[in-house]
């Protein structure tokens, strides 16, 4: 059936080649819709698993003796919920579950239920508890789409049993599920299939005659295969519909062999999609992921990241505000200039957009990534709000208070205040807080080092002045 040879890999069924799949023999029945009607669905829609022992990837939630797995083979679980990329098998693990379980099985859309037709569902679903005994799983594809009123509506029967749930998402359900019910469900993240998982699922279209491609005559190239299994971003649909698209529209040499090489596949998968949504959880995680890696001085990872956001289309003005913010933080006084740095990108990427602005945005991450990191000012204003929010606020000392209005003077307002610049090295010692506390505590990173040694020198003077001021008071 299969060989390789010269760095092919082949794959030349015929009618005579027909068979089935190692573990598959007692599902034939299942495969509806049988003969030329199976065949005009996509080939991803044919080839799902409909096995667990079929099911391939997701490893760390279904390999042997992990919960999922135990709860599934022994249909005892309550209320699930998955979420993860398209194409990893949420909804077919879903499908698998209700061929497994002795409930039955009711599928609705969120995109196309309403309310009532949910009230009318777990009406039915309380009949058949109490009349038969028969439990009911309740899939809702894209549960994220459920509004507020959906939700609540379905609390109650998923609180108490009368339905077991199981939602799938593409969306971090923390965010878009109401927190009572993801109290009530157990959370399952589902991870994009690796390299040689897709392989997997590639070769088994390809031999499989029934409802994959073996019965055309194939040769298609280890490379071409590699080549969808890398750019699909684990996506299994989308590496099946890549390779289907590639034979059917190849046309067969004399001898009627299709051959799919690299260059088909790469006219066949194109591009690369890459998981990013500007509003939701992927956006968040990347441009976590990029302040991260400047603040841990990764100037490498940095760039990674900063062009998955430039691929995804993201707006520049946001990554220039995230630089910034990272340069005030994360590098802060170890060097002023990068805060310069920053704002000064933001300035030419509001100025020339895409795709020129990559390159200012990428001169600042560098820059805000290999400089000198003092996060001391941020802790500064933290622990001054602190103070305030947990002190007793502190009154203005009578000589710093406004003395420009009239009558300010007979308050005593202004009186006894010295101008710093009337002095020598334009500093005088008086007190300006009324209390001895130290918010800003300098490093030795970079230009602070020098900010360091004036503000020790500077702050002896200033704290014996701020305890003569109490004592006098």
């Amino acid at each position: 059936m299969g060989g390789k040879d010269e760095g092919y890999c082949w794959f030349t069924m015929g009618e005579s080649d027909l068979f089935k799949l190692p573990g598959n023999e007692s599902q034939e029945a299942e495969a509806a819709p049988k003969g030329s009607l199976l065949q005009q669905l996509p080939l991803a829609a044919r080839m799902r698993p409909r096995s667990l022992e079929e099911f391939v990837g997701q490893g760390h939630i279904l390999g042997p003796g992990k919960l999922l797995r135990r709860a599934i083979e022994a249909d005892r679980f309550q209320s699930l919920i998955f979420f993860g990329p398209p194409g990893t098998g949420k909804t077919t693990l879903a499908e698998i579950i209700a061929k497994i379980s002795k409930a039955k099985f009711v599928r609705i859309s969120a995109v196309e239920s309403n309310v009532a037709e949910l009230r009318q569902v777990l009406s039915s679903a309380v009949n058949r508890l109490r009349n038969t005994g028969q439990a009911t799983i309740l899939f809702i594809d894209e549960i994220h789409r459920f509004n507020k009123a959906q939700q609540d509506v379905l609390l109650p029967d998923v609180e108490n049993g009368v339905v077991r749930l199981i939602g799938v998402t593409t969306h971090n359900p923390m965010f878009f599920v109401n927190a009572p019910l993801v109290s009530r469900s157990q959370i399952f993240e589902f991870k994009p299939l690796s390299e040689e998982e897709i392989l997997e699922i590639l070769k088994r279209a390809l031999q499989d005659p029934e409802r994959g491609l073996g019965r055309f005559k194939l040769t298609v190239t280890d490379d071409a295969l590699r080549h969808i299994a890398r750019v699909c971003e684990g996506d299994a649909r989308r590496a099946l519909n890549a390779l289907e698209l590639a034979v059917v529209t190849t046309p067969p040499r004399p001898d009627g062999v299709i051959v799919v090489d690299l260059s088909v596949a790469e006219e066949s998968i194109q591009k690369k999609v890459v998981v990013y949504d500007g509003e939701e959880d992927a956006h968040y995680d990347t441009i976590s992921a990029f302040i991260k890696s400047m603040r841990g001085s990764d100037p490498d990872a940095t760039l990674y990241w900063l062009a998955k956001m430039i691929h995804a289309g993201e707006d520049p003005r946001f990554i220039a505000r995230r630089i910034m913010i990272c340069a005030a933080e994360d590098v802060g006084l170890a060097d002023p200039f990068a805060l310069l740095v920053s704002t000064a990108a933001l300035q030419v990427a509001e100025f020339v957009g895409w795709p020129e602005a990559r390159i200012p945005l990428a001169l600042a991450a560098v820059y805000v990534a290999t400089a000198p990191k003092s996060n001391s000012a941020y802790l500064g204003i933290e622990a001054a709000l602190q103070c305030i929010q947990k002190e007793r606020v502190l009154p203005v000392p009578d000589h710093l208070k406004d003395a420009s209005y009239p009558g300010a003077e007979a308050l005593g307002h202004g009186k006894g205040y010295k101008y710093a610049h009337d002095y020598p090295g334009h500093f005088v010692v008086q007190d300006y807080l009324g209390a001895v506390k130290h918010f800003y505590e300098p490093t030795e990173e970079g230009f602070e080092k020098k900010i360091k040694e004036r503000v020790q020198k500077l702050r002896q003077n200033l704290d014996e002045a701020k305890r003569r001021s109490r004592e006098q008071s």
